[in-house]
């Protein structure tokens, strides 16, 4: 059954079903000194019960049923959802009568009758309310459109991420809460643009130069590498600390001219001689 195919209309239909139930456990009567605890309920009364409570609900589910499915099954030519208006209507005749005659055969017995006290109680009343809605909402919905839209949209398309990143759920993702001492958060922004001299994958790492100061507005983002690329460490050394994979979100913690200082999700910091076409998160 697929929920998403319910509309507001079945929504209203499904409400009232549920103030119907309620109203099962309430007085069916008002009588006169005589206190509402009581007052016998609609599970008392075997007409109230089958032709207004059992009734509504019945054609409630059929409804919502006939709606959810992809094919609707036929009974006697008519589909559930049709058998289901049916109930409702006659849920709301049924109720409309209890009101109009709360005592039923009691009329013809002794003091009965209108000298009597008896009125409609809440729980009739309120069962009036919700099958009078609950038919109106079923009859309406084909009819008009602000009710034949859908009860649950669609979820929104996600969007996906840059070279198949992990998605969010712990660390490595843009959004992630930047790991300590840092305390960075992802910046929005253009892929880095800066394009280093050509570096060769594995490729010794240059002598080490004096150490640039990172650029006043930095500011520390999340990015991913298109494909793998090597870590060095900062100390220099011409052996890879460590290798960037494409799929996984890393944290830039500085800039030293066309190079990041990067850290990866054991807590690792080297330094990315290549940033070269670089997703930022």
């Amino acid at each position: 059954m697929n929920i998403r195919s319910l509309t507001r209309g079945d929504g209203v239909v499904i409400g009232a079903a549920v103030v119907l139930l309620i109203a099962s456990f309430l007085g069916l009567y008002s009588i006169d000194g005589v206190s509402s605890s009581q007052i016998p309920s609609a599970w008392s009364s075997g007409p109230v019960m089958l032709g207004v409570i059992l009734a509504g609900i019945i054609g409630a589910a059929l409804i919502v049923v006939a709606r959810g499915l992809p094919q609707v099954p036929k009974v006697a030519g008519l589909d559930l959802g049709q058998f289901g208006v049916a109930f409702t209507v006659f849920a709301a005749w049924s109720a409309l009568g209890n009101i109009f005659d709360p005592a039923g055969g009691l009329d013809n017995i002794g003091n009965g009758g209108s000298g009597s006290g008896f009125s409609a109680g809440t729980g009739l009343i309120l069962a009036l309310i919700a099958t009078l809605v609950m038919a109106a909402a079923a009859i309406a919905t084909p009819l008009v459109p602000a009710l034949q839209a859908t009860l649950v949209p669609a979820p929104k398309p996600v969007t996906p991420l840059p070279y198949g990143a992990q998605p969010p759920g712990g660390y490595g993702y843009p959004g992630a809460p930047a790991p300590q001492p840092y305390g960075a958060q992802p910046q929005p922004g253009q892929p880095f643009g800066q394009q280093p001299p050509a570096a060769t994958q594995g490729a010794p790492a240059p002598a080490p130069a004096a150490a640039q100061p990172a650029p006043a507005d930095f500011s520390p983002f999340w990015f991913a590498v298109p494909v793998t690329r090597p870590l060095f460490g900062e100390d220099g050394a011409p052996t890879p600390i460590a290798e960037l994979a494409p799929g996984t979100w890393y944290l830039a913690v500085e800039q030293r001219g066309a190079q990041l200082v990067a850290q990866t999700q054991d807590g690792r910091r080297g330094v990315l001689q290549d940033t070269s076409g670089i997703q930022r998160g």
